[in-house]
């Protein structure tokens, strides 16, 4: 199995040793996004809907990279800070997805980097 590497200036840079997404010869594996502006780095402002936004930006962006879209993915797991926001996270998530959804798993937990509240990882199918 051959690996190669996606990354995309519309997602943030890594910032450890790990890439945005890792692609096979038929499947993408994506690293976490947390709602960070590919630009500056920073955690954008304004709570979870903000953030929400954010991640899926750059989740589609890492998608868009790798020569997928929504449609591809197969699983997404959700790390939520607080599981009180899991309504407003699942309003937006469900905008971005299509019939059928995604198989998906949410976990709360206790903190995530940089103060983020929400967290998205994917797993997606490769055309072609």
């Amino acid at each position: 199995m051959t690996r190669r590497a996606i990354s995309t200036e519309g997602a943030p840079a890594a910032i450890g040793p790990y890439s945005q997404g890792i692609a096979t010869e038929t499947l993408l594996f994506t690293a976490g996004q947390a709602a960070l502006d590919p630009g500056t780095g920073s955690l954008v402002e304004g709570g979870v809907e903000p953030e929400t936004e954010r991640v899926m930006a750059n989740l589609t962006a890492v998608l868009d990279a790798a020569g997928c879209g929504w449609g591809d993915v197969l699983k997404t797991t959700v790390f939520l800070v607080d599981m009180a926001d899991f309504a407003i996270v699942n309003a937006i998530y469900g905008r971005f997805t299509s019939d059928p959804p995604p198989a998906r798993s949410t976990v709360g937990v206790a903190a995530l980097p940089k103060g983020a509240r929400v967290e998205i990882e994917v797993v997606a199918r490769l055309r072609g």
